[in-house]
């Protein structure tokens, strides 16, 4: 029974050391191969070195070598930016190609709304709306415009008081009364019988509404001119 187990324990041995020697032998090949490719590549190198250096000879180019060392050095210095920069550009490349089909779209949606815009005539009114802008600034010039802004407020201020309803109500009343008078057959009056038509409520009120009127605008320009 004891030999028994001291044979299994050697062959538990034996199994172990031949895993050994074949990771031993693994290795071996691995640094023999590594061995061989560095020498392949160093004497590939050498060649494209030395073949460089041939054609750069033959161009009549001179190249620093410690300009190409400093190059070298500030490469592997660098190399976490150019990596960062590298990520950039696949950043940036990423965008464009997620971006492109939505500007597609975007320029065919405007394609289609300028379209829409013409068949309604919106371009056509927006033509004939610039030519408005150049007509005045053709009839005016910059002294004008600055005198514009100078007043701009009281501009706004008599639109306002324009647009207001009661006086809307008398602009349209004195339209209506303008258009409901012949101005090509207007009756004529003597001294006589206009002196009459005074006496005539309307002429009286009338008159009554025009002195009010001078009078009121006497009293603002008298106060218009004690505020300046």
């Amino acid at each position: 029974m004891d030999n028994k187990n001291i044979q299994e324990q050697i062959n538990d041995i034996n199994r172990k050391l031949d895993i050994v020697l074949e990771e031993v032998m693994a290795q071996k090949e691995t640094r023999q191969s590594l061995e061989d490719l560095t020498a392949d590549l160093s004497i590939v190198g050498t060649d494209m070195f030395k073949s460089t250096v041939t054609e750069l000879d033959n161009a009549g180019i001179e190249v620093d070598g410690e300009a190409l060392k400093m190059l070298a050095f500030k490469l592997i210095r660098n190399i976490d930016t150019i990596n960062q920069t590298f990520e950039m550009l696949e950043s940036a490349n990423d965008f464009i190609k997620d971006v492109t089909p939505i500007l597609h779209q975007v320029g065919l949606d405007s394609i289609k709304k300028f379209n829409e815009f013409e068949e309604r005539g919106y371009i056509d009114f927006f033509k004939e709306a610039t030519k408005i802008v150049e007509n005045v600034m053709t009839h005016f010039t910059v002294e004008d415009v600055k005198m514009l802004a100078d007043n701009a407020v009281i501009i706004l201020e008599t639109v306002k008081s324009l647009t207001q309803p009661e006086m809307l109500k008398a602009i349209n009343s004195g339209l209506v009364v303008y258009k409901s008078i012949d101005v090509k057959n207007v009756p004529e009056y003597s001294i006589l019988k206009a002196v009459r038509e005074m006496n005539s409520k309307e002429m009286k009120r009338g008159i009554g509404f025009m002195i009010t009127f001078l009078k009121n605008i006497s009293r603002e320009a008298t106060l218009n001119a004690n505020n300046n």
